[in-house]
């Protein structure tokens, strides 16, 4: 049997209808560009049409480029899609729902006239995979609405909403309504009516220093990123160079992109964030329960971001806490976040007042006795979760899920004060839990299959990215960092500062330096994290200088001290001589001499403990892949996108340099670096780090 066309043609009523069916999404994947030029033919050879509609099956219009493409050779075509589209001597309208992204969306901007139903979105994203539009979508999209907005756009990727897209001049209509027969309808309409072909338009219209007011403002942003930049470029020559010129332009930036060190690397990130959603051992066939309701015990400022997480997708959620107070503070912070958003702009009044009501508040276990799942929130120490759960265990529907949301503590501890361990697993979030996309699903020793299937789907419903972990100390994200946080405090007793250590890490392309962000996140968190550990292992490594620092009442940002000192009411950390003098005395009371530091063997030292751990982490069956670390490190500890991720980054390096660097610094400090075996393996085969993947997956 012959395989379906891609693209199919018919005749409705003398409009040529073009239709792009290619799953799921519709993207420009093989056939698809060969198959809209030759149904454009078709329609222009054909007496009987009169206009053509381009339109997508299924649930999108046409969502983009295909990926997999970029950075390999591509058979040359004598002519694309956009050509054929931009050169109909009979008028094209584009009929969008779903997505237009990207190559989507540069077809659409090939056709004269583009409409859409209004929960369409339409975008240039490319920037967010280390590129710039290919199909002449930075030369059309500023001629049609003008250089600033069109430059926005374009440099930020982001995803327009149908409504904006018609005030801006994308669309020329909003349909409601069975938009195939709309699009039919509106192509009649314009037969006999002048074509407006983009290409024809003059340079787009720019205000004076727009370029350099652009590139300015995005300096911190896009800090080591070619793309941004490119794409600056190429509207500028929208704006001053006729259009062949500025599509030569735009192909030599292109071309410049696609295959550099940035655009790989995100590639690589686009991928692993959709392959961490596998977990190879579960059943695909395992039939999930629905989670209508939701329960969040602990209304302090992760319980209620874990709350406005579950308001912000629509699921009525009960907040519980164990006082009065707490629960009144949590739910005014709650009203305070989205007053902010609203303020900001990223929220409207109207989705505000949608979704506050979502959360419920309530004063007692048995008022989220009906509820699906529960997720605990409380204070991380051992006993206060188990005595949590003992009253989950007391009040719950037997097929309730019951999830933890503890950083570090046994799973199966946590689990054993319930008479239903299976029904038990971690939900890790990343602080703020409303604003971080991270949510590491904990599998316990008796969590069950459906309980951890249901928690990685619970995640993607919420708009997070799920990534699977194993139940160990830390897991597997925060267990990745106890070398990194261990190493920047050793190096501050050996000498180096925490200004020195945080501006390399910044410069490497961090948001924030770790000493900024431990304070930010409160010191006296990890302090009491060193007692547990102390308490469990008498060999382990404390860190003297922190706990000196927490002792001393700076905590970080909350109580104006910590590793920087901070002015009341400002977050900007200031460099401070007491901390100097501190770091020095502590260093001279343990016979440590302090020397100076290279900012090479700052970002080594830190990076290559993490390297170095997540190997294990992978060999213990704690991880899954390499790839699935690193989408952890992206989107749960700011590590910079456009490097991949840490395993990415280090094959940068080679396993082999990394390897022999490790063994030396462990003949040096002792058996913190004793290199892993998996490591070892990796190097002495010349092999990828971000390749490894768990002995259970074979």
């Amino acid at each position: 049997m012959a395989e379906a066309p891609v693209v199919r043609f018919e005749v409705v009523d003398g409009v040529g209808v073009i239709t792009v069916d290619y799953p799921p999404v519709n993207a420009l994947g093989p056939g698809v560009s060969d198959g809209i030029v030759a149904a454009v033919d078709q329609g222009e050879a054909d007496p009987a049409v009169r206009a053509m509609v381009l339109i997508g099956a299924g649930r999108s219009f046409i969502a983009g480029a295909d990926i997999r493409r970029f950075g390999k050779p591509r058979p040359a075509s004598p002519r694309r899609s956009y050509d054929a589209l931009d050169a109909a001597t009979k008028p094209v309208v584009a009929a969008i729902h779903g997505y237009a992204l990207g190559g989507g969306l540069e077809n659409a901007l090939c056709c004269h006239w583009r409409i859409a139903v209004p929960s369409a979105k339409v975008g240039l994203p490319e920037v967010l995979i280390g590129i710039l539009p290919g199909g002449g979508g930075t030369q059309r999209l500023p001629r049609l609405i003008g250089a600033k907005p069109a430059l926005e756009m374009i440099v930020t990727g982001r995803h327009v909403p149908a409504p904006e897209a018609l005030t801006l001049g994308i669309l020329d209509a909003l349909v409601e309504g069975d938009l195939r027969s709309e699009a039919i309808a509106f192509a009649q309409s314009v037969v006999g009516k002048p074509m407006r072909r983009i290409s024809a338009m003059p340079p787009a219209a720019a205000e004076p220093g727009l370029f350099e007011a652009m590139r300015t403002s995005i300096a911190r942003r896009a800090r080591n990123q070619q793309a941004p930049y490119h794409c600056i470029a190429a509207v500028e020559a929208a704006a001053s160079l006729p259009f062949a010129e500025g599509m030569a332009v735009e192909k030599r930036l292109f071309g410049e992109l696609e295959n550099s060190d940035e655009a790989r690397a995100l590639r690589y990130a686009f991928f692993a964030e959709r392959e961490v959603a596998r977990i190879p051992f579960l059943p695909k066939d395992l039939p999930l329960p629905e989670i209508r309701t939701a329960a969040v015990v602990g209304a302090g400022t992760m319980g209620g971001g874990i709350a406005m997480g579950f308001a912000d997708a629509g699921i009525p959620v009960k907040l519980l806490d164990a006082s009065a107070e707490g629960l009144a503070k949590g739910v005014a912070r709650i009203r305070d976040n989205y007053a902010v958003s609203v303020k900001r702009g990223s929220l409207t009044q109207a989705q505000m007042d949608q979704r506050l009501p979502l959360v419920e508040p309530v004063e007692s276990y048995e008022a989220i006795a009906g509820c699906d799942v529960v997720i605990e929130a409380v204070f991380e120490q051992l006993d206060v979760k188990q005595a949590v759960f003992a009253e989950l265990d007391r009040v719950m529907q037997p097929e309730a899920i019951l999830l933890t949301n503890t950083s570090a503590i046994d799973i199966d501890r946590i689990a054993g004060a319930t008479r239903r361990p299976e029904m038990v697993a971690g939900a890790h979030y990343f602080a703020p839990a409303n604003v971080m996309k991270l949510l590491e699903v904990v599998e316990g020793p008796r969590t069950s299959p459906t309980v951890l299937a249901t928690a990685m789907k619970l995640g993607r419903t919420l708009g997070k990215i799920s990534a699977y972990a194993g139940n160990c100390d830390g897991f597997a994200a925060n267990r990745s960092r106890i070398g990194f946080t261990m190493e920047q405090n050793i190096m501050v007793e050996e000498g180096a500062l925490p200004e020195q250590i945080d501006r390399v890490m910044v410069d490497f392309g961090y948001p924030m330096g770790p000493f900024a962000v431990n304070d930010m996140s409160g010191l006296d968190v990890s302090y009491l994290t060193r007692r547990r550990r102390q308490a469990e292992d008498p060999n382990y490594r404390m860190l003297p200088i922190p706990d000196r620092l927490v002792e001393a009442g700076r905590k970080g940002q909350k109580t104006g001290a910590g590793w920087y000192r901070y002015e009341k009411g400002d977050r900007t950390p200031h460099v401070d001589p007491e901390v100097h003098r501190l770091i020095r005395e502590a260093a001279a009371e343990q016979g440590i001499a302090q020397r100076a530091f290279s900012d090479e063997e700052v970002l080594h030292r830190l990076l290559f403990a993490s390297v170095n751990e997540v190997c294990r982490i992978i060999e213990e069956d704690k991880a899954l892949r390499a790839s699935d670390m690193d989408v952890m490190w992206l989107n749960g500890f700011g590590f910079p996108r456009y490097r991949g991720g840490l395993m990415f980054w280090a094959d940068g390096i080679g396993a082999r340099a990394i390897y022999n660097q490790v063994a030396a610094w462990h003949q040096r400090y002792g058996d913190r670096w004793r290199p892993s075996a998996l490591l070892q393996r990796i190097a002495e085969a010349d092999g990828l780090l971000r390749e490894a993947k768990a002995p259970r997956l074979g």
